[in-house]
């Protein structure tokens, strides 16, 4: 991942709605969520949720399929784990622990 696409991913993700949503995207797994469910779920209009999830989809961290009338969205892992690569390509200084989540409650 390039500094380019690794800016766009995180600005797209410094807002907080766009967090929730990717947070649920890959708490809810592969089968991703239903953008009517999704909605429900962190309780935004419609039009609000449809403008966020076009931000994350031009970050390329959401893919979403249309399955009949419903568009099911899912977080893109192969995205997402590339931007972690990126983002601790470096870190740790030897200590692979500075790297570890602060809690296993964080995420």
């Amino acid at each position: 991942m390039g500094l380019d696409a690794t800016l766009a991913a995180l600005k797209a993700l410094s807002q907080e709605h766009r967090l929730r949503a990717f947070r649920a995207l890959v708490a809810a797994g592969d089968a991703g969520l239903p953008v009517g469910e999704l909605r429900a779920l962190l309780d935004l209009p419609a039009a609000t949720l449809t403008a966020h999830l076009n931000v994350l989809r031009g970050a390329g961290l959401v893919i979403d399929r249309r399955e009949g009338r419903v568009i099911r969205v899912r977080a893109d892992y192969a995205r997402m784990n590339a931007l972690l690569a990126y983002l601790t390509e470096n870190c740790c200084a030897g200590s692979p622990s500075n790297c570890a989540p602060a809690s296993p409650d964080c995420c």
